[in-house]
């Protein structure tokens, strides 16, 4: 992989600099049932780095994802949506970790669908792709009318 990638706004972004990023996040994981920590680090307009991480419930509903608490935290910021550069998101796993279905729907909500979405381990593997790539056929606001 290149050391920097273009966004949908064409600005480079350096994937590792925002995997170190998201992992640093991971470490304030509260994760007392599961003990599986996962950190994400969303990339502003502006270049700043929103940091999110996986925080459980007993009710387990509750439990809000990394990239889903590093999203909103940059909207209660007052970031507006669709303004976001990239997205990492890091977990222990064997490959690079993949968002799961409800954070897929909020980043369709939220991003901009050739936003990088940058999905990576411990290990230093990663791989990129796009909010829309990971999520064909969403339902949208279109969908309502």
């Amino acid at each position: 992989m290149s050391d920097s990638v273009e966004s949908p706004l064409q600005v480079p972004f350096d994937p590792q600099a925002l995997i170190r990023q998201a992992i640093e996040a991971s470490k304030r994981a509260y994760v007392p049932y599961s003990r599986f920590r996962v950190g994400s680090a969303l990339l502003d307009a502006e270049g700043g780095v929103h940091l999110g991480c996986n925080v459980e419930n007993a009710a387990y509903s509750p439990t809000n994802c990394a990239e889903r608490t590093a999203l909103f935290r940059a909207i209660a910021d007052g970031h507006a949506a669709q303004s976001f550069r990239a997205i990492a998101v890091v977990g222990d796993t064997d490959g690079p970790i993949a968002p799961c279905g409800v954070c897929r729907q909020v980043m369709m909500e939220l991003c901009a669908p050739d936003m990088p979405v940058v999905m990576a381990n411990l290990h230093g593997e990663y791989t990129i792709t796009t909010v829309s790539a990971l999520l064909p056929g969403a339902f949208t606001s279109k969908d309502l009318g």
